[in-house]
């Protein structure tokens, strides 16, 4: 089942002779279930398209598609609801309320939905994340890698159709860097998360089923 389609997208800054193209006529379809990786120099245009599809930037034109829903054509109020109901993002830098506990900071998009947590899949991500023992420790009493951790479980306590990773491992040491691919992936396995992770780092990449190579804001390789 197709959960995310692009059809082509565009992104332009400037105009006439000082047109820029980040983005440049990308159509992509990713699978329900599916882990795949964006890969690209700076500047190549792939943290641009992920925000488009996640509706955080909007494209210059084209569409993008999420569970059949064109988010291209919402209204800002309705996408804002529709991205915190369906889109979970996961930034380099890891965006916790510091005067949250790891607990209410992964609940907080249940809060601000004003819908119940759901209690059983809070306990089974806080054990598969093993940062049980943290729930009610301040982000800044936690390692960077657990504060990581903590943003991917928020951003994936609703159960979004679609979890988008920019460069998650980009602050993070070696040993970390390897925990949080670990999470994503037990993610993607255990708790059948689609996932779109953008990466500078082709090793990191090779984990997911799939890699798109973005230069010049166009796809110019795809490898499974």
């Amino acid at each position: 089942m197709e959960i995310l389609r692009t059809e082509n997208l565009v992104k332009t800054y400037g105009k006439g002779d000082n047109i820029v193209y980040a983005v440049n006529d990308v159509s992509l379809s990713v699978e329900q279930g599916e882990f795949v990786s964006i890969v690209g120099a700076s500047g190549s245009g792939k943290s641009t398209l992920l925000h488009i599809i996640g509706g955080v930037d909007r494209a210059t034109s084209g569409k993008v598609f999420i569970n059949n829903n064109d988010i291209t054509s919402l209204s800002p109020d309705k996408l804002a609801i529709f991205r915190r109901r369906q889109v979970g993002i996961v930034y380099q830098f890891y965006n916790l309320i510091p005067i949250l506990t790891v607990e209410e900071n992964i609940t907080l998009p249940c809060d601000l939905d004003k819908v119940n947590v759901d209690k059983e899949r809070l306990e089974y991500i806080l054990d598969l994340f093993g940062i049980k023992e943290r729930r009610n420790n301040l982000p800044n009493q936690l390692s960077g890698g657990q504060q990581q951790k903590a943003s991917i479980a928020r951003a994936i306590i609703n159960n979004p159709a679609l979890l988008l990773a920019d460069e998650p491992t980009g602050n993070l040491d070696s040993k970390s860097t390897e925990d949080i691919m670990d999470i994503l992936k037990k993610s993607n396995k255990e708790l059948k998360q689609t996932i779109v992770m953008i990466t500078h780092n082709l090793e990191i990449a090779k984990t997911a089923d799939r890699i798109i190579t973005v230069k010049d804001g166009k796809i110019c390789e795809e490898v499974r």
